[in-house]
């Protein structure tokens, strides 16, 4: 049985317009942060997503709703843009230049897109969203991704659609290959991946108490790709396997030890704590992510 989730707060009734501003400087104001609206926020909003894609492959039917089909139009529409920005041909040592063309035109109609994809009553928290979905997508000025952009997606959408979420991890994979994207924050060999986190939070939770399917499966990797198309977790072994050289075991040890685990539930668990104390609490990455009346730095008020 899993827990109930508290809903999120109903932002058309009590928002006030504000410019999001960074909060988050050094160490002491992750213990803040840990503390805040905001954090509570995020945490309930993977705690709902989570629950969500329990059991669940991607193929199995769900409503997609007009809002939803417009997200996933317009990530359409950002993939398109690949075309017209190629990669400069030209040695580039961190990342391909051509990144900052590409991110120029989605901030220019960072707007315009949000305004066909948002209600009307949301327009009126235009500057916290558009600073969100700008920052979904990477860093133009370091030309690099990583759990923290990520983050920003989730912030920027709210809606908890696995085809939705899928559509936007293919995306940023190809702007990952297409402009050799740096990771951002990363831990090299031993971090868990070099760009993305929130897939396998999500993705063990589709996989607990799989009939077939276990930890170990990762590591056959026919297995792997048969799966991919239907669980987030096989997609992100996948794309490993895609980009990087060598044997799992060397490039992924991670990963490598957590496909030891017994079952999926203490792959879930375990990957939610982890994104806690790796991405949430970990000022490097978590230090450019905005703060306003959306998310705010406030003091989460205990019920009494």
């Amino acid at each position: 049985m899993l827990r109930k989730i508290p809903s999120l707060p109903n932002i058309y009734e009590s928002y006030q317009a504000v410019e999001p501003i960074r909060r988050i400087h050094e160490q002491k104001d992750i213990e803040i942060f840990s503390r805040s609206q905001a954090f509570d926020r995020i945490m309930t909003f993977i705690a709902l997503l989570n629950e969500s894609v329990h059991k669940k492959q991607i193929s199995d039917p769900c409503l997609i709703s007009p809002q939803t089909r417009r997200i996933l139009e317009m990530l359409d529409n950002l993939d398109s843009w690949l075309n017209d920005f190629p990669p400069l041909e030209n040695p580039q040592r961190f990342g391909n230049k051509a990144f900052r063309q590409w991110m120029e035109q989605l901030k220019q109609h960072s707007t315009q897109l949000l305004e066909t994809i948002l209600p009307e009553p949301l327009h009126k928290a235009m500057s916290e969203l558009r600073e969100y979905f700008c920052n979904s997508f990477g860093n133009d000025t370091r030309i690099d991704y990583g759990s923290g952009h990520e983050l920003s997606f989730v912030a920027c959408t709210f809606i908890h659609k696995t085809k939705l979420l899928k559509r936007y991890l293919e995306l940023v994979r190809k702007i990952q290959k297409t402009y050799s994207l740096e990771p951002a924050g990363s831990h090299g060999v031993w971090g868990l991946d070099d760009h993305q986190f929130l897939p396998y939070v999500w993705g063990s939770s589709q996989l607990i108490d799989h009939p077939i399917l276990k930890p170990k499966s990762i590591l056959n990797r026919d297995t792997v790709n048969h799966f991919s198309n239907e669980y987030m977790y096989f997609r992100c072994i996948q794309y490993i396997l895609e980009v990087k050289r060598g044997p799992f075991f060397e490039h992924s040890p991670m990963l490598n030890d957590i496909a030891s685990l017994l079952s999926w539930n203490k792959v879930n668990t375990g990957m939610t704590k982890m994104f806690i104390a790796e991405v949430l609490k970990k000022v490097p990455v978590v230090q450019h992510f905005k703060f306003g009346n959306l998310f705010p730095f406030e003091e989460l008020k205990q019920q009494k």
